[in-house]
């Protein structure tokens, strides 16, 4: 960074201490070590921004951007800081603008519609929702961020019934580098945000639909490893059926730690319905552990946060099929064979989630991702760690590509740094991406002056 840069924003962080005296940390302030170790990964928390600012309203954050604009101050935007890699939700010597302060939440008069401030996580959302029996089709895990994850397409326990996260937004309230938008479905940016990521603008609030939701219905079950190809035929059974069941939400993992492997099968069914007709092959396998529960959607969402580690993350789409499952775990298992990981112990998971046509078929023509009939996976660290694991990847993909079930479709909330997961939603997509930011952010200042996330394909 040049010296001019580092006058440019030693401006920024002065001038915004003058407008926002009790809102702007710098380092050494108790209030800046406190959200510098909030950071769910090591690699985040490993940036050092000049300053902090946490605005409280949309008006705050519309001031913040202009400033920094004006002075050409490079930026980042935290939410609840579920964004594994560096640079992401953090930044180096920049302006990190910290969204918690803004976590407002209200219903509409005939509670169709929840408005969400774009600092919220999702647990905020579904202890609000609980008390009018009401949920949103939101994150998994409450402690994420209700910005992040919609933004990037977002995948939920009721996908299946509602679609992604971003197909249940009816209005944006968004920040862009020239003022304030209202956006809805007649505008031409209410596709671009839905997929689009922090290219456009800041989120402000997010209006989405609600629905009627009682109790979910959750098993848990751990497999041997050796089990494996019987796991993988039932939860191909399960996502390929000819009528998906949209009550179900399913993750299977395979999980190598402490030198040995096991699988993990979370399934959800969200009707209060005892024993669901759609799990009963799966966790009929034997088991080590398993359990099953109704619980309140934002109990079930309270999860225990884990401490800040390292993290890295992969995607990729597939076609359904039993045998690629077992060649993808065949492959990871003889990479890791005689991996030293070093002084670090390194845990490595190959997660499997259903992505049924029941799921893309909602925002198909209306949302930016390009999605047609696909399937999904991801993983975890330092450089050595990395490199194989992307190696993995690609094998993967190749012997996914020689069975013919590669799909262009990567997810952006699992994305590695290394992958382009907006350039896989397809040339007409990406077209419609550029020409929403060169008409709204024409300077490119979300191109230019915030580095971290996914950008626009030039």
């Amino acid at each position: 960074m040049t010296a001019l840069s580092l006058a440019s924003i030693a401006t920024c962080c002065q001038q915004l201490l003058r407008e926002f005296p009790s809102q702007v940390f710098v380092p050494g302030n108790s209030n800046y070590t406190a959200i510098e170790t909030s950071y769910w990964s090591l690699q985040e928390a490993a940036l050092q921004p000049a300053c902090i600012v946490v605005p409280q309203s949309t008006q705050d954050v519309s001031r913040i951007v202009s400033l920094n604009s004006h002075h050409g101050c490079p930026f980042a935007v935290k939410g609840n800081t579920h964004a594994p890699a560096a640079g992401f939700a953090n930044i180096e010597h920049g302006v990190t603008i910290d969204m918690t302060g803004l976590q407002s939440l209200s219903l509409n008069k005939d509670h169709s519609v929840i408005r969400i401030g774009g600092g919220a996580n999702w647990l905020h959302v579904y202890a609000f929702l609980d008390q009018y029996s009401l949920a949103v089709a939101g994150g998994r895990n409450g402690l994420v961020g209700v910005g992040g994850l919609t933004l990037g397409g977002g995948i939920s326990h009721y996908a299946a019934r509602e679609g992604f996260t971003c197909d249940n937004v009816v209005k944006f309230e968004l920040v862009t580098s020239s003022g304030v938008l209202e956006v809805d479905k007649s505008h031409e940016l209410f596709r671009a945000l839905k997929g689009g990521s922090n290219n456009f603008g800041i989120v402000t609030r997010f209006d989405l639909r609600t629905f009627a939701q009682g109790d979910l219905h959750i098993s848990t079950s751990t497999n041997n490893i050796s089990y494996f190809a019987d796991v993988a035929k039932q939860f191909s059974k399960i996502t390929d059926a000819k009528n998906f069941d949209p009550y179900t939400s399913l993750v299977t993992s395979v999980l190598l730690s402490g030198g040995s492997w096991s699988i993990g099968n979370s399934a959800v069914y969200t009707r209060p319905v005892e024993n669901p007709i759609v799990f009963r092959d799966l966790l009929a396998i034997p088991s080590t552990k398993n359990s099953s529960s109704f619980q309140r959607p934002y109990i079930f969402a309270n999860e225990t946060n884990t401490p800040p580690l390292n993290w890295l993350f992969l995607t990729g789409t597939y076609g359904v099929s039993s045998e690629l499952m077992v060649r993808m775990f065949n492959i990871l298992n003889e990479s890791l064979y005689n991996f030293d990981s070093g002084s670090g112990l390194a845990v490595w998971s190959l997660t499997f989630e259903p992505l049924p046509t029941k799921i893309t078929n909602f925002g198909r023509g209306s949302n930016s991702l390009g999605v047609d009939e696909n399937n999904s996976f991801n993983t975890t660290r330092n450089k050595a760690i990395t490199d194989l694991a992307r190696k993995i990847g690609t094998q993967f993909n190749t012997a996914a590509d020689s069975m013919g079930l590669l799909r262009r479709f990567q997810y952006l909330n699992y994305a590695d740094t290394s992958q382009h997961p907006i350039a896989s939603y397809g040339p007409e997509n990406v077209a419609r991406l550029k020409a929403a930011s060169r008409k709204y952010d024409h300077n490119g200042v979300f191109q230019k002056l915030v580095p971290g996330g996914f950008k626009l394909p030039w």
